[in-house]
């Protein structure tokens, strides 16, 4: 399966049936329970990392896209590929939410992170995402807008993995990642917040000129592996979280969101 348009043909016999339309939810708070090692029993869980506010930063905070994206995304991966996906019972994924302190982050072969333009990281939690980051483990941080909001996540993640050392790196549009499954050579693609989208009246750049153009970054290893990757001035947990709320909406962006999702998936299980 190499081509959006079948994605966008699978993905629509299964809204047809009405498996989309059951996957509602809601966006979760801070008295989401954290994972615990019982929780896991080493099938695929999408690990949400909850971070703490940064008063200086801009964005939501980490609940954005909670958990409908996550449910979403796993049911789709299990579809898609033939990835192990836990699930609970039919249509129930075993997602999580892990701090970056707690012990349970290396039970989490990926981690994703939204909104990081308003995450703070403390000293402990950076040195525990360094290890987990150099011992194998895959970050992707998403929706954030304009270049104060990449300062800002810059100067956070620069805790774990020092800029001198590690640079963050535009990705080329051949690099391995963008055919994982799906060929996406054209890079990543614009994804507004659907709330923007409808209120703009068809709006991509939520930042108007500061977001203008989209980037996929990535900070690797000595061994040329992405430890982070980094999804600037797009939102792909939206792209999932409303696959359901609008069927124009579903064909503009949750198909390009699904395609570069499940490549990113495959590619940090695979390398």
């Amino acid at each position: 399966m190499r081509s959006l348009a079948l994605i966008l043909a699978v993905l629509l016999l299964l809204a047809a049936t009405g498996e989309a339309q059951r996957r509602g939810g809601f966006r979760g708070g801070f008295s989401v329970r954290p994972a615990v090692p019982e929780d896991f029993d080493g099938s695929w869980q999408f690990c949400r990392v909850a971070f703490q506010q940064n008063r200086a930063g801009d964005g939501g905070g980490w609940s954005v896209d909670y958990p409908r994206a996550d449910i979403n995304v796993s049911i789709r991966l299990s579809e898609l590929t033939k990835t192990t996906v836990g699930f609970a019972a039919p249509e129930d994924p075993k997602h999580v939410v892990i701090r970056l302190s707690d012990p349970t982050l290396f039970q989490c072969p990926f981690i994703m992170m939204t909104e990081v333009g308003a995450a703070y990281i403390s000293d402990q939690e950076a040195e525990a995402l360094r290890n987990y980051l150099l011992k194998g483990g895959f970050l992707w941080a998403d929706d954030f807008w304009g270049e104060y909001a990449w300062e800002v996540w810059a100067e956070q993640i620069g805790k774990a993995l020092p800029p001198a050392q590690y640079p963050p790196k535009d990705l080329p549009k051949d690099h391995p990642l963008f055919r994982s499954i799906f060929d996406i050579r054209t890079g990543v693609p614009q994804i507004a917040s659907i709330g923007f989208w409808l209120g703009s009246g068809g709006g991509t750049s939520e930042r108007y000129q500061d977001s203008a153009e989209p980037h996929a970054r990535a900070i690797f290893d000595p061994q040329g592996r992405i430890m982070v990757l980094m999804t600037h001035n797009t939102d792909l947990g939206d792209s999932w979280e409303e696959e359901a709320s609008n069927p124009q909406y579903f064909y503009e962006f949750s198909t390009k969101g699904y395609a570069f999702g499940i490549d990113a998936l495959v590619y940090s299980m695979t390398h």
